[in-house]
């Protein structure tokens, strides 16, 4: 398996340009099944998550293209019901595909998703939404299987607690539904928007996303259409948190600092200077890191999954940090890798981290053990004196296209080391 190694010290300095959200590439990917015909999907990041989708729709008999960062799919060809455990496993987002199958098709048949071990994400509230829209849902052998004969119908369904994928799972089975379905406590993530936009291009009618209550009025059938991703904001802040941690000055292009109020006010409290403009953030780090509190939050609040960076931001800030993961537990595994450079990191309650700032990190080998904490490990790595080489790299690449060669073209002595 690949690893990144990684010899800090050095500031950053330069402009980086963000790439398309995969978590808006994948649902957008999954929408595709909706159509019985052509759909393209513009600005999508070429990832190990986009290939997985890509095997898994083909596996299902649509026709699909990934050219440069523009994907295709055609959907006429689509003649299975079952997304098997193979093609699953690797990627928490293939759930996305049980909507739009028993919408279409009346049954589906997908297996219990794998993805980040950052603690129990279940998948009941997708479950009880689509009963909630008439289909008979069981479990058995480790696959859901959902079964509508006459077709889903529009209902009332309440999100005990706000989920981005079970919001984009029922807005994508809502959209062929018959009568009307309100979403309520629905997320209301950008990325969720950007789902609605595209499902209305290919002809649905959803009022509401980004708010707490969407409404959904169903259609008899969608159109292909061509919708483009919008940029990713954890890309964004996770060069925004190198910048801040190396006290380097960086120009962030093509990316929507509206999407980002929660991480840009931290970042200008550790004293970094942040201008912002239409599609660009300016950032300056400060010489002098101050301490700062950060407790995670559905979005607008402080993203769960910038957590990890602004722990390794925090190892070197002065005074005492509190950081409290709201959204999952057993999200601190990155703790224990950044105790190894020589931060001063003490969980308690499994769930709040206080962080004491030091001098300087020290270069280590080091694991990732998820998506976002292999970015914590490269700004460790960044701002660590000596080498730092982290392993199991494959899931950073699920998440962010050549962030190597991106940090490289910033000044950072980094490179691939290739099994």
């Amino acid at each position: 398996m690949d690893k990144i190694q990684i010899n800090g010290g050095r500031q950053l300095k330069g402009e980086v340009f963000i790439s398309g959200a995969k978590n808006a590439a994948l649902p957008l990917i999954a929408s595709s099944i909706l159509v019985d015909g052509v759909s393209t999907f513009e600005n999508v990041p070429r990832l190990m998550d986009i290939s997985s989708i890509f095997m898994l729709l083909e596996d299902l008999g649509a026709s699909c293209e990934f050219e440069g960062h523009t994907f295709t799919v055609d959907g006429a060809g689509i003649n299975k019901i079952e997304a098997e455990y193979e093609l699953v496993r690797k990627m928490r987002a293939s759930i996305l595909v049980l909507g739009p199958l028993v919408a279409r098709f009346g049954r589906a048949k997908v297996s219990m998703p794998g993805g980040c071990a950052i603690g129990a994400r279940p998948v009941n509230m997708h479950l009880s939404g689509l009963e909630a829209l008439g289909a008979t849902i069981s479990i058995a052998g480790g696959y859901i299987e959902a079964t509508a004969e006459g077709g889903l119908t529009g209902n009332e369904v309440y999100f005990d607690i706000p989920t981005v994928t079970g919001t984009e799972n029922l807005m994508m089975a809502a959209v062929l539904a018959q009568g009307q379905t309100k979403l309520r406590n629905a997320a209301r993530e950008p990325e969720i928007i950007c789902l609605a936009d595209a499902l209305n291009k290919m002809g649905a009618n959803i009022r509401g996303a980004g708010t707490t209550i969407i409404t959904i009025d169903g259609v008899s059938r969608l159109h292909g259409a061509t919708c483009r991703v919008i940029p990713d904001r954890i890309e964004t802040g996770t060069f925004l948190a190198a910048a801040a941690a190396t006290k380097g000055d960086v120009v962030v292009r093509d990316c929507v600092p509206d999407h980002l109020g929660g991480v840009i006010s931290k970042l200008k409290a550790t004293g970094a200077v942040v201008d912002t403009f239409e599609d660009r953030i300016h950032i300056k780090g400060s010489e002098i890191i101050k301490h700062i509190d950060i407790k995670t939050l559905p979005y607008p609040g402080f993203p769960t999954d910038m957590q990890a960076q602004f722990m390794a931001l925090m190892t070197i800030a002065q005074g005492n940090s509190m950081i409290h993961e709201s959204i999952f537990e057993n999200r601190f595994i990155h703790a224990n890798e950044l105790l190894r450079m020589g931060a001063d990191i003490k969980i308690s309650g499994g769930n709040i981290a206080n962080v004491r700032g030091v001098s300087h990190l020290q270069g280590a080998p080091v694991m990732a053990s998820d998506l976002r904490a292999s970015a914590s490990l490269v700004i460790a790595g960044l701002i660590a004196q000596g080498t730092t080489v982290i392993s199991r790299v494959y899931h950073m690449d699920r998440g962010y296209e050549t962030i190597e060669k991106k940090f490289e073209g910033l000044g950072a002595d980094i490179k691939r080391l290739s099994s």
